[in-house]
């Protein structure tokens, strides 16, 4: 089994994202926020190489997954090192933004 691993600004941006939507949309929503992503973490730790590869991300020099989060408005941006089977999740990706600022956003 993978160690599921959040880089720690990726981690603060997800319980923005989380506190946000308590306050915008009600606790419902934020509930649903937390347990979306403990389905992903938790698949994540099984099967780390079954989400597709992120095709803004196809030129680095690591292979970056990405899956969605909350329905299709954000993915969750990973990869996976098989040596150390350590799965990093480095980004959570606002879809309505410039793809652009994804390729900005993760380091290489």
């Amino acid at each position: 089994m993978a160690i599921v691993k959040w880089k720690k600004s990726t981690y603060h941006l997800f319980n923005e994202y989380v506190e946000n939507a308590r306050l915008e949309y009600g606790e419902k929503t934020a509930r649903k926020w937390v347990s979306n992503a403990t389905e992903i973490y938790n698949h994540l730790q099984k099967y780390p190489e079954s989400y597709t590869p992120e095709p803004l991300l196809k030129n680095r020099i690591r292979k970056y997954r990405s899956c969605r989060l909350m329905g299709n408005r954000f993915r969750i941006v990973y990869y996976n090192n098989p040596s150390t089977d350590i799965v990093r999740i480095v980004d959570i990706w606002d879809t309505r933004m410039n793809p652009g600022t994804l390729a900005k956003r993760v380091n290489p």
